[in-house]
């Protein structure tokens, strides 16, 4: 059997050692049009910005031990211009020497990957433009900085790249500031989550102009200008787009396989296209959304690589299949760690469906160990089947192992009350007897036996203030005068069972304290004691943080701030 693929890395690369480690006489081929044949995309900002000093670490295999390894015939600087699936053919060019020549397959992957979304805007052809998605395109803006040691840039775009990328320049020294159109970060993220991404971008010296509409580029002698609708253009050395990515299928559609959203190349759940001898994988194909059913566009290594598997398995006779992606991911922002796993709320609520959510803000580890540091998680499930449909956490420790388990229980098809009873491991340094992943469970079983209600930051602007309902905050009165929502009272919880007289019973009681346990507690004193009442989803330091940077991105130009004093 002779199998030939287009293109490397995560998918092409994965999917012919698996080939290899199934059938040993397969004849195998992989073209590849640029030099690398297998490398790590996400470390790219990181060798930008020195943190991975030599260029060759980010090569994962060379053509060379690839061959030696899997006996896989690595083609590098040859491009696929165009496929007949009726005659299981190819057409190739060789970019080092000009020759064109055909191929033939059995079977055949297309593994072409995205390219950077390149906006049609007047100034993207300016030498001082750049995009990150190729090892080339690393080493030219590397080649770049060192040559000509710009002083600032201008990042269109925050999304993982975008971000990562502005923090790695922003460490050698640079003045950053990303502009883009949508008014948050990290689209994966719902806007009060993205909130502390964007106090932790801030506080590293990182501007953003955000909610603004970038309308072309102009090349200047001081460098290049970033033209804004209704706004002053902003001026840097250097510009990178980083404005997401778009699936590489002209091959595909100029060989008339069937096409997904966004020109994706639709696949079955063997990652069989439309011609069965003919497979995709990787970020060039329209997968289903894990949670919501829905097509979607995941462009992740980790799914990558398992497409690339399945389809191996298929083509060795395996009856493999791909379940769909559910958008696990993590990323580092200066100090702070984000990460994600399935559908966020917003995204959830476009889709249809009924949810409920808790926010927390535990501790990494025990708080008695020295060095706990806090973490917001955000848990999203449905209100009827309490199925877990997508998790939120930011914080500096602890995160990247809290959403690992929930991505594995939104997987595993667990009940959000079936959190509580998850046996996690504990030691003072690591954990808390009682794990994050465990508290959000508790809370979950809480507002499902009716023991915990809930309120949360969207309904404390339509909270009355007519003396209709009891405004209680919770905090000590030192935390209480350091800032507090407007017309809550200060009771503190443990003075709250001397002082019930105070609170009228007839009225309901909405409750809040710094981080949503007090006032959890506090509940439960009212609530014993006949009145109705309350919690506040994540404490006043989750409204402050949220509110803080809404007003930050809402008010900027209203204030006639300088977008590039943001």
């Amino acid at each position: 059997m002779k199998i030939v693929i287009v293109g490397g890395v995560a998918g092409g690369a994965t999917t012919a050692a698996r080939l290899r480690r199934l059938d040993e006489q397969a004849e195998i081929v992989v073209f590849e049009r640029s030099g690398f044949i297998s490398y790590a995309n996400c470390g790219l900002p990181y060798y930008i910005g020195d943190v991975i000093t030599d260029s060759d670490q980010l090569t994962l295999q060379t053509p060379e031990s690839f061959h030696s390894r899997f006996r896989v015939s690595m083609k590098v600087h040859h491009e696929v211009t165009a496929l007949y699936p009726e005659k299981h053919m190819v057409s190739v060019k060789n970019l080092e020497t000009g020759e064109e020549f055909q191929e033939t397959y059995d079977k055949l992957i297309l593994s072409p990957g995205a390219k950077p979304t390149q906006p049609k805007l007047p100034g993207t052809n300016i030498d001082k433009l750049f995009t990150l998605r190729t090892v080339e395109d690393t080493l030219r803006i590397k080649d770049y900085i060192q040559k000509n040691q710009p002083k600032s840039a201008i990042l269109a775009g925050g999304g993982f790249i975008g971000l990562e990328l502005a923090e790695n320049l922003r460490e050698l020294g640079m003045d950053i500031t990303i502009v883009q159109r949508p008014k948050q970060l990290m689209n994966p993220f719902d806007s009060d989550m993205a909130a502390f991404i964007h106090n932790e971008m801030r506080k590293h010296g990182v501007k953003l102009a955000l909610g603004h509409t970038v309308e072309g580029f102009r090349e200047t002698q001081d460098g290049v200008q970033v033209l804004l609708k209704d706004e002053a253009p902003l001026q840097a050395d250097m510009v990178v787009l980083a404005i997401g990515v778009t699936p590489d299928t002209k091959l595909a559609k100029e060989a008339g396989l069937e096409l997904g959203i966004k020109g994706s190349i639709l696949v079955n759940e063997h990652m069989q296209t439309s011609a069965p001898d003919i497979y995709a994988v990787g970020d060039a194909v329209q997968v289903k959304h894990y949670v919501t059913g829905q097509a979607a566009l995941i462009s992740l290594a980790g799914p990558a690589n398992k497409q690339g598997r399945i389809a191996a398995d298929h083509i060795c006779g395996k009856n493999s299949t791909y379940p769909g992606s559910q958008g696990s991911s993590v990323i580092k922002v200066f100090d702070m760690t984000a990460a994600v796993t399935g559908v966020n709320e917003t995204n959830a609520r476009k889709a249809g469906l009924d949810v409920d959510k808790v926010i927390l803000s535990p501790m990494s580890h025990a708080g008695y160990y020295p060095g706990g540091k806090v973490m917001t998680m955000k848990v999203v499930f449905e209100k009827e089947t309490y199925r877990i449909l997508g998790a939120q956490i930011v914080g500096y420790e602890g995160v990247d192992k809290r959403i690992d388990v929930l991505a594995t229980a939104i997987h595993a098809g667990m009940k959000a009350q079936d959190l509580a009873k998850l046996d996690l491991a504990y030691a003072p340094p690591y954990s808390s007897a009682k794990d994050p992943v465990n508290l959000a469970g508790f809370m979950i079983e809480n507002i499902s036996d009716g023991t915990l209600k809930q309120f949360h930051i969207e309904d404390v602007k339509n909270l009355p203030h007519d003396g209709s309902v009891t405004l209680l905050d919770t905090r000590t009165p030192g935390e209480y005068q350091r800032g507090h929502v407007d017309g809550f009272v200060n009771i503190p919880v443990d003075n709250l069972r001397e002082r019930l007289d105070e609170i009228p019973k007839e009225k309901p009681v909405y409750v809040m304290c710094q981080s949503g346990l007090r006032s959890y507690i506090a509940t439960r004193i009212l609530e014993g004691n006949g009145y109705t009442s309350y919690n506040f989803s994540g404490g006043f330091r989750f409204y402050d943080a949220v509110m803080n940077d809404r007003c930050l991105i809402e008010t900027a130009t209203a204030c006639g701030m300088d977008l590039k004093e943001k």
